[in-house]
């Protein structure tokens, strides 16, 4: 019972991963046939010129390489199927033997049925019974022995359809894998094919070799000469930075001495006028702070007084019972006393008014002197303003590496740096960027924002422009046209001109970066 579980547990697993695995498979060969279809594409456009190009050969041998993939990954989907199909036939072994099993048993149960039919026979079966409850019972046998016939009957009709089910998937798959199979000798005769494709062009290369490596030695000469007329330029554009920056700096010099002149002159009329008021502050301070010594002192003395008073009348109240006289005398000292407290309270009440009011005058000392350094800062700022003092804004090239857009689309034919030709080994080209294969009419797009520095013609016709990026250079060579002129600012995305044809027949843009007089890889800047 376990083994059969197992089983079934297994056949369901792997019918989960075998849908999954098939269908990834599926969607990566139609992703490798849409790639495929559009080399193809790119191939029909660039028939009809030079056939003898290293982009041409790439593409050729870039599609051989994907219908490769394509090729292994029918590989791949034909195993999962076969497997498919063995599994299933294990299955249809089971649910054979099963099914033979279930119908073995409801013929036992059809002939015991048989035997025993008839309503009298039944009516017997029922009245015969000893008691009510045993009737009931024998009823109740009854429908349950008919309901049981009907459920054995019902199973061996799901078997039945569950194996014809079984028996029709192994036959799609069986078809599958007859179409896989059809698939794969039309995929194996298309890359011979191809590959004699790629050994022709291959032949073609040898057969002018002469021929081309001569053309690709002159080429590299003009490389060198093309680098020397790059590295002077960006010289020369460092030079004139470099001087317009010095010229720049003096006059941002002599602006912030003027500015700073009169913002000391604002500032010394701001400190002499906050002086002035700053020595009325401190005199009435002063005068605020001797008028509430003053009065201090005038309620300290009228509180002696009172307390002086307060004993005498105290005293004068001990005797009052003996002398009428001494009555009148200490009711005169408490209305004195009572006179004098009220004097005290007036005077407390001045003295705390005065200690207030000096304490606001210190209050305005420190607000002045605040307001004093306020407008002294603004007053220089006013001044740096109206002198034209600014700061430089600082460029963000940097910033974007790695997010900026390809100069054009298609195919990379030479990297960056020093490495051997991609079909004669015995050439080893040195490359200050990168190369792109791309249609004909593909224009360039400069990829940041800048300054066109320069649009200059190089010695085979052919237009080059420098675009500026703070201390970063971007230059686009092989160009039929330009589309932009010298000091235009540029953002990215701007059309920079049609690229041109190359000796080998092929559309190819020269594309560089440079950090001030070194060249940088572009595929580590642009994405």
């Amino acid at each position: 019972m376990i083994r059969k579980i197992s089983f079934f547990i297994g056949i369901f697993l792997f019918g989960i991963l075998f849908s999954q695995k098939k269908e990834q498979l599926q969607k990566q060969n139609a992703e490798l046939k849409k790639q495929i279809a559009a080399i193809n594409s790119n191939l029909a456009k660039t028939q009809q010129q030079s056939k003898l190009s290293v982009a041409y050969l790439n593409d050729v041998q870039k599609k051989i390489q994907l219908r490769e993939k394509v090729y292994s990954n029918t590989q791949k989907e034909k195993r999962l199927i076969e497997d498919d199909i063995y599994l299933r036939q294990l299955e249809i072994n089971r649910q054979n033997r099963e099914l033979a099993v279930l119908r073995k048993n409801y013929a036992e149960v059809l002939v015991k049925a048989y035997k025993n039919k008839g309503v009298q026979n039944k009516v017997t079966f029922i009245l015969s019974s000893k008691n009510l409850g045993e009737a009931l019972r024998r009823i109740q046998y009854l429908k349950d022995y008919s309901d049981y016939q009907d459920k054995k009957a019902a199973e061996i009709s799901e078997a039945a359809r569950k194996l014809l089910a079984n028996i029709e998937a192994k036959q799609r798959s069986v078809k599958d894998k007859e179409t896989i199979l059809t698939n794969q000798q039309k995929e194996l005769q298309t890359i011979a094919v191809e590959k004699k494709q790629k050994e022709k062009l291959l032949e073609d290369f040898k057969k002018n070799e002469a021929q081309l490596t001569a053309e690709l030695r002159q080429k590299q000469t003009e490389s060198k000469k093309l680098e020397g007329q790059i590295r002077s330029i960006i010289a020369e554009e460092i030079r004139i930075a470099k001087a317009k920056e010095e010229e720049r700096k003096k006059a941002e010099a002599e602006k912030i001495r003027q500015a700073k002149i009169a913002a000391d002159r604002e500032k010394a009329r701001i400190e002499a006028e906050n002086k002035a008021r700053m020595e009325a502050l401190a005199l009435e301070k002063k005068r605020a702070d001797e008028e509430a010594k003053r009065l201090k002192d005038i309620a300290d003395k009228k509180a002696a007084e009172e307390e002086e008073r307060s004993k005498i009348a105290a005293a004068a109240d001990l005797k009052k019972a003996d002398d009428a006289k001494k009555a009148a005398d200490a009711e005169r000292a408490e209305a004195r006393r009572a006179a004098a407290a009220r004097d005290a309270a007036i005077a407390a009440a001045n003295a705390k008014a005065a200690a207030d009011k000096a304490a606001d005058a210190r209050a305005a000392e420190a607000s002045l002197a605040k307001k004093n350094e306020e407008q002294k800062k603004a007053a220089e700022t006013r001044a740096m303003t109206n002198y034209g003092v600014s700061s430089a804004v600082g460029n963000n090239f940097a910033a974007n590496r790695g997010k900026m857009g390809m100069p054009a689309y298609g195919t990379i034919t030479h990297r960056f740096g020093r490495q051997p030709h991609p079909v004669f080994k015995n050439i080893i080209e040195e490359n200050n960027g990168i190369k792109i294969a791309v249609a004909k009419g593909t224009v360039a797009k400069c990829v940041a924002p800048g300054t066109v520095s320069r649009v200059v013609v190089s010695g085979d016709g052919s237009k080059m422009v420098f675009v500026k990026h703070g201390d970063y250079f971007t230059i686009y060579a092989n160009l039929s046209n330009a589309m932009v002129s010298a000091n235009q600012q540029v953002s990215a995305g701007t059309s920079i001109g049609a690229v041109g044809a190359d000796f080998d027949g092929t559309y190819t843009l020269d594309f560089q970066i440079w950090n001030g007089t070194n060249p940088v890889d572009p595929l580590g800047w642009v994405n």
